[in-house]
C-alpha cells in the first residue's frame, strides 16, 4: 500500500511538472530531461511509471476527468452525466487545447470514450431490461451513441471550446432522447422482412 501511495505521489509530481511546463510551451517542445528536472526526480523514475511523455498526457486526462467526475456523482440522469464530461474538459481548458493540438486523434478520442461509453451503457442496460437483446447488440448501441457524442465534442474543441456548452449538452439529449429505447426495440423486434 505505502509503495502504491509513493507512486501516485510520484505521477502526481510529474502532471504538476507537466501543467507548469505547458504554460511556458507546447507539449512537442516539453522533453523528458525537462519534466524530470522540474520534478525533482531520475529519468529512471519517469521510466518506471510511463513509456513516453504521451502515456503521462494520457494518464493526466483520465485522471482528471475521473476525480472531476467522482467529485461530482450528484447526477440523478445520463444527460447531466454528459454535462459534466463536457465541465470536466472545460475546466481544464488550457491543458486540453494544449494537448488536442500535439496528440493524435484517435488518442483523444480513446480517452473520451472511456469517459462517456459507461455512462451510455448504463442508460442502454437500464433501458433494455426485459429485451431480448444481447450483449454485443447493447454493446454496439452505446458505443454508436458514444462516438457520436465525441464527435460533437472534438468539432467543440477544435474550435476553441467557445461555443456554450450547456446548450450544446442539450441538443444532443434532446437528438438521443428515445432513440437508445428505438434502438434496443429495433433488436429485439423479430425481423419483419425490412432489411434492404
Amino acid at each position: 500500500m505505502e509503495e502504491n501511495n509513493m507512486s501516485n505521489l510520484t505521477k502526481q509530481a510529474l502532471e504538476d511538472s507537466l501543467k507548469r511546463l505547458l504554460l511556458r510551451k507546447p507539449l512537442d517542445k516539453i522533453t523528458i530531461s525537462d519534466l524530470t528536472s522540474d520534478c525533482g526526480i531520475s529519468r529512471m523514475t519517469f521510466y518506471y511509471h510511463f513509456k513516453d511523455i504521451y502515456d503521462l498526457v494520457e494518464w493526466v486526462c483520465l485522471e482528471d476527468a475521473t476525480k472531476a467526475l467522482q467529485g461530482k456523482k450528484t447526477y440523478d440522469t445520463w444527460q447531466e452525466g454528459l454535462l459534466q464530461i463536457f465541465e470536466a474538459v472545460y475546466e481544464n481548458k488550457p491543458f486540453i487545447l494544449n494537448v488536442f493540438r500535439s496528440i493524435s486523434r484517435d488518442r483523444i478520442e480513446s480517452y473520451l470514450f472511456q469517459l462517456t461509453c459507461p455512462l451510455i451503457a448504463g442508460v442502454v442496460e437500464e433501458k433494455s431490461a426485459g429485451a431480448s437483446i444481447t450483449e454485443k447488440q447493447k454493446t454496439f448501441i452505446a458505443s454508436f451513441y458514444a462516438y457520436s457524442f465525441i464527435g460533437v465534442m472534438l468539432d467543440w474543441i477544435k474550435n476553441g471550446m467557445k461555443e456554450d456548452y450547456p446548450a450544446i449538452a442539450e441538443n444532443i439529449t434532446t437528438t438521443i432522447h428515445g432513440n437508445i429505447t428505438n434502438s434496443i426495440r429495433n433488436y429485439s423486434q423479430p425481423d419483419t422482412g425490412l432489411s434492404g
